[in-house]
């Protein structure tokens, strides 16, 4: 007892509690109550581009007052917007459907490989890490084009005529492209993690009761293997709903998502009550599905 007591008033014992709280405050709810406030903002020609402006708690009274959700009601009445939280809604959804259905056999074949060559598959994995993000999408680019390096493959081996080209350049195909390329590592990590952790035994345990391999995968692997399989379903989703280096890049016209019109807003209309309201908006489609999901497991 006196132990327990003691541990309860250690102050290290509460500062590892403390300091993951005040990270989460100090570098995701204030500044998200800075952007919620801009949001409410309105437009004006200014430094910065918006009033009013809070300029402490002696003022909370008239900035309180001046608040109006105009953006919000514009966002909702606007298609363009609508059309674009859907694209990148679907997009991200397309994506992450691929980097499961690619990452799950290359997580898995790393697991099941020999203990010794499981550190090199690793750092294979996470090469790609060493090169600048940017850099990388360029490559793509230069692959992709009519004129690239996959239409010069695909005429050497005679797949294409001497006039023929590639035609996936600035369209979703190649936007779909870099961002499985660019996530499959984030894909392939979690589920590699809990498939490292799965017991053997298990399987051997259904073979010897004659159950065939792929009717063990399903009943066996894939439900353990749920964790990795949400953990990095979720880590390439949410940032790829707002991505914006990759539809820019590699995306066409037509290629409309959240994270380029949110800097489109930002930057080149210079609207920061707008996009701070795309971004409020794209936090909380974001946030409450996974919240109420943990909640649901929880209970489970």
């Amino acid at each position: 007892m006196a132990q327990t007591a003691e541990n309860h008033q250690n102050p290290a014992r509460w500062l590892i509690v403390i300091v993951p709280y005040l990270w989460l405050g100090i570098f995701f709810l204030v500044p998200f109550f800075i952007v919620f406030k801009i949001s409410l903002s309105d437009l004006a020609i200014s430094m910065p581009p918006y009033t009013p402006q809070f300029k402490g708690f002696a003022d909370l009274g008239n900035f309180l007052s001046q608040l109006d959700f105009e953006n919000y009601g514009f966002l909702g009445s606007d298609w363009l917007y609508i059309s674009a939280y859907g694209n990148s809604l679907r997009i991200a959804f397309i994506s992450t459907v691929l980097l499961l259905l690619i990452g799950y056999p290359m997580a898995l074949a790393m697991a099941r490989a020999p203990s010794s060559i499981r550190p090199t598959l690793l750092m294979l994995v996470i090469l790609p890490f060493w090169t600048s993000f940017l850099i990388r999408v360029y490559a793509w680019i230069g692959i992709l084009k009519p004129e690239g390096l996959l239409t010069v493959a695909l005429q050497a081996v005679g797949f294409l005529g001497p006039d023929e080209q590639v035609n996936i350049f600035r369209t979703d195909y190649a936007v779909f492209i870099g961002m499985v390329y660019s996530y499959l590592p984030f894909m392939i990590l979690p589920l590699y993690a809990a498939l490292e952790k799965l017991d053997g035994t298990l399987l051997e345990a259904a073979s010897d009761l004659g159950c065939p391999p792929w009717k063990a995968f399903w009943k066996i692997t894939f439900p353990l293997s749920l964790p990795g399989v949400i953990a990095g379903s979720m880590i390439c989703f949410i940032p790829i709903t707002g991505e914006f280096v990759i539809p820019d890049l590699l995306g066409g016209a037509d290629t409309l998502m959240i994270g380029k019109t949110l800097w489109t807003e930002y930057s080149g209309n210079r609207d920061w009550p707008l996009a701070s309201a795309v971004a409020v908006i794209l936090l909380l489609v974001l946030v409450i599905p996974i919240m109420i999901f943990q909640n649901q497991q929880q209970k489970a």
